[in-house]
């Protein structure tokens, strides 16, 4: 919660074109669209969705003590005694809203597109900005529709920095996020074959993600993969756009942020880079030679904010992988432990050999093995089966001991495993838990991954309840 309040009543109600009803606190420390997370002060925002209508939840937000309810006109006309914001639709009030944040700031904003790696360099770069300023963030991967402009919203007008998540899953959809979001600097990590089910070609994932440049600020910058095929592509649109300055980032001779040198140890990496001319050596906080990759466009995201060179590099050091996305711990077994490596908040090829590799060269118990609990990459087209059982391949490559599959695409790399690599296989991540649980011994590392449309998370979660969390001053040489 913010010192300073983020929005007066009467100014979010001005900002939403909306009115006020009721009795509604003066001030709101924050905005949210979840009462389960709500806190008291907060402004509640009642969006329909797909699953849920908020409405349903506008008398729970106000007995946990929000300031006020965003609720539409027509669900109004009918509503209890209350706190309320009248708008004709609150999730168009919540972009009206994020649209004054976004002008009554003077923060240097910045948005991160592309197929993989989007939520750990925003995070990674929101830390680093955070050394030099006051910076704002998503929450999680806030990244579509209804996150985008919440994150607008709760930005408050004296932050420094904002950074902005933006994704998509179809064509079109990131135009209308970015010119909301209207970056000083954008971001491409990458284009791979994501989303091909929905787009048709690779071309088209890269035009998608080229939409980001739409929304940038004059004068601003774009920050682009020099070693994807799909850079001069990426160029063009960026030009096509009106932006100047493009900074790129890679191995490539000719990137301006060039990654000489990559050592991967166990619970870190040191990476040597040529950032914009300067020779800069610096450690991670996480493994991975794909972090290593992003973190190069982290410093040249942050050089072009203004940010300290060396301040930044320093920062990466202090980065670690989050829930989904590479969270390591260690949980306790009868008889020892094991190493839980979380990566099921998404997969796909890219992402699912990156985590392999990690996997490969993280540290078992004497007796211990590497195993890899994978489910279903999903939105891969007519190429699903034959990228499934390819995997087949990097698995033999990191070395991993046993492989566990589910989900009807998975059972491709099943058949593909040799016999003794094969750990089981279930139709879906539910029906594998219990194999997976049964299986686990003492120095076994365990890494989960699949798309969310597979359900790897749900499992993990029941790892993480079962199977309690060694603090890190017990860890040595706990397997």
């Amino acid at each position: 919660m913010s010192q300073q309040p983020l929005w007066t009543t009467e100014a979010l109600a001005r900002a939403m074109n909306g009115r006020l009803a009721g009795t509604p606190a003066a001030t709101i420390s924050d905005i949210s669209i979840d009462t389960r997370t709500l806190e008291p002060g907060e402004a509640y925002v009642a969006i329909r969705g797909h699953a849920h209508d908020g409405h349903a939840f506008v008398g729970k937000a106000l007995d946990a003590g929000a300031a006020v309810a965003v609720v539409s006109e027509d669900w109004a006309q009918a509503a209890p005694p209350g706190a309320y914001i009248v708008v004709a639709d609150p999730l168009r009030a919540l972009e009206k809203a994020g649209a004054v944040a976004r002008a009554r700031t003077a923060a240097r904003v910045l948005a991160v597109t592309g197929s993989i790696g989007k939520t750990s360099t925003k995070e990674a770069l929101a830390h680093v900005l955070s050394r030099e300023g006051r910076t704002h963030a998503p929450q999680k991967s806030f990244n579509n529709h209804i996150g985008v402009p919440l994150t607008l919203a709760r930005m408050p007008a004296s932050c420094q920095f904002g950074v902005f998540e933006i994704g998509m899953n179809h064509a079109g959809e990131i135009m209308p996020l970015t010119r909301m979001v209207k970056p000083d600097i954008a971001i491409v990590t990458n284009v791979e074959a994501v989303h091909i089910e929905n787009l048709g070609s690779i071309e088209a994932v890269a035009d998608a993600k080229a939409e980001i440049f739409a929304g940038v600020e004059p004068g601003g910058a774009a920050v682009l993969p020099r070693d994807s095929r799909h850079f001069e592509r990426l160029a063009r649109a960026a030009s096509a756009s009106g932006i100047e300055t493009v900074v790129s980032f890679g191995e490539h001779e000719e990137a301006d942020v060039r990654l000489l040198r990559v050592v991967l140890s166990a619970n870190c990496s040191t990476v040597s880079a040529r950032v914009m001319g300067t020779d800069v050596t610096y450690k991670l906080g996480s493994p991975g030679r794909h972090l290593a990759m992003n973190s190069l466009a982290v410093l040249a995201a942050a050089k072009l904010a203004g940010a300290d060179l060396a301040v930044a590099a320093l920062a990466l050091g202090e980065t670690r992988a989050v829930a989904g996305r590479g969270e390591r711990s260690q949980r306790r077994l009868a008889s020892g432990s094991f190493t839980l490596l979380d990566e099921s908040y998404n997969a796909n090829p890219v992402s699912l050999r990156a985590a392999l590799a990690v996997l490969g060269t993280t540290p078992k118990g004497p007796r211990g093995r590497r195993i890899a609990v994978l489910g279903d990459m999903l939105e891969l087209g007519g190429e699903g089966a034959a990228l499934h059982a390819a995997v087949a391949e990097p698995v033999d490559r990191a070395g991993i001991d046993l492989v566990f599959c589910s989900g009807p695409l998975m059972e491709n790399l099943w058949k593909a495993l040799p016999s003794h690599r094969r750990g089981a296989y279930a139709a879906t991540a539910a029906e594998l838990e219990p194999t997976v649980i049964r299986a686990l011994k003492a120095g076994d590392v365990v890494m989960v991954k699949g798309s969310r449309g597979s359900r790897m998370a749900p499992l993990v979660e029941t790892l993480k309840a079962k199977f309690p969390l060694i603090p890190a001053e017990e860890q040595q040489g706990a397997a």
